[in-house]
């Protein structure tokens, strides 16, 4: 009998040892997911429909459940043609922007494209500024009159709140009746050089503001005779190794802080991808031959030049593994409106690294880079 029981209590102190092992492992393990799929969160930056961020609303339960790293507002909406999607007013804009902030458990990114001219999303007939075009501010021949623009527009960005501007355009003016860069003024000049001063003057009077900006489109959409919001642009036949001294000496001169990619296709680089899609763009231009190691961020993986040509699941993959730190869903292209996209992008990219399609230190590499770029924000 007393053999019985020493023998039961054995058993007992296994199976206890076991649970006991067990918890500790479950423990560590979902630790390891939430850790994982925060730093995922941080790698998403989405467009959402809205003029407030009330308890409750849609974009505050992204923020908290998804924990996305960065917001892109809007005053139209494309899917639905109509205005005042995020945009009405200064006073509505300074109040989202302090909610959005305060419902986000980590320094938010608050991004616009302001770029000036026929892209800017702070309009005039919503009580901002008219701020000159690209091209009319680098008519100048000089930086004074970019100066003089980007005070105005960096003064505006900060009072509301914003920390990021998708700005500046250092595209070079290859092609005057390009229909997304040339033919809309958005360009500084067809000289590599003077884009390189006026983004350079634009860039400043932005990190006087502490306001970040993303200098776009790499390696150059200049050139293009098609838009990459429709279809995918192939500029083999058109593109100028020209096209890459503005990136280049901003790097020099230490003033890039974040690099947005193109949809573009240059089959003397990279035969099958896109540069958002290639490491060979992001990896062996910008990193290896620019030595740019800041954050890249994807142009809108909404864009018709990806969505037309691969599958969801497989641009979200080969974007990270290419190099992309912060994926765009803007949520606000011809595709629609879908409120679960930051759920389906953290969720692909986390079953990619769960299947070893993408490496964990992926991901680590861009947190951290986030995490550096978030670190001087007020």
């Amino acid at each position: 009998m007393i053999m019985w029981k020493k023998y039961i209590s054995k058993i007992i102190l296994v199976f206890l040892a076991s649970a006991i092992i067990l918890s500790v492992f479950y423990f560590f393990k979902t630790n390891s997911d939430r850790k994982l799929k925060n730093e995922i969160g941080q790698m998403i930056m989405i467009g959402f429909r809205g003029t407030g961020a009330e308890p409750g609303s849609y974009i505050t339960r992204v923020l908290r459940e998804v924990k996305v790293g960065g917001v892109i507002l809007f005053d139209y909406d494309v899917p639905s043609n109509s205005y005042d999607r995020n945009i009405v007013n200064p006073e509505q804009l300074e109040k989202l922007i302090s909610n959005l902030k305060s419902y986000s458990s980590e320094p938010l990114l608050v991004a616009v494209d302001a770029e000036g001219g026929k892209v800017n999303r702070l309009k005039e007939k919503y009580g901002f500024l008219p701020i000159l075009s690209p091209k009319e501010m680098g008519e100048a021949g000089n930086t004074a009159s970019t100066t003089e623009e980007a005070l105005k527009l960096a003064f505006e960005l900060k009072t509301v709140g914003f920390n990021m501007n998708m700005a500046p355009v250092v595209d070079v003016d290859v092609n005057p009746d390009n229909p997304v860069i040339g033919a809309l003024g958005r360009s500084f000049s067809p000289d590599p050089q003077q884009v390189f001063l006026d983004a350079s003057a634009f860039i400043e009077v932005h990190k006087e503001n502490n306001i970040i900006t993303v200098a776009k489109h790499f390696p150059g959409h200049g050139s293009s005779q098609d838009d990459s919001h429709l279809g995918l642009v192939d500029v083999t036949e058109t593109y100028k190794k020209e096209e890459l001294i503005p990136y280049q000496k901003l790097q020099e001169a230490g003033m890039l802080q974040a690099v947005m990619t193109a949809h573009i296709i240059d089959r003397n680089i990279d035969e099958n991808y896109p540069a958002t899609l290639s490491p060979r763009f992001l990896q062996d231009i910008l990193r290896g031959g620019i030595g740019f190691e800041g954050v890249i961020i994807s142009d809108d993986m909404q864009m018709g030049a990806i969505t037309s040509n691969y599958g969801f699941e497989e641009s979200i993959i080969m974007a990270v593994n290419a190099g992309c730190d912060i994926l765009i869903l803007s949520n606000n292209g011809s595709a629609g409106y879908d409120e679960n996209v930051p759920y389906k992008v953290r969720d692909v990219i986390y079953e990619a690294v769960k299947t070893g399609k993408i490496s964990r230190e992926r991901i680590t590499e861009s947190y951290e880079r986030i995490s550096l770029l978030k670190s001087n924000l007020e």
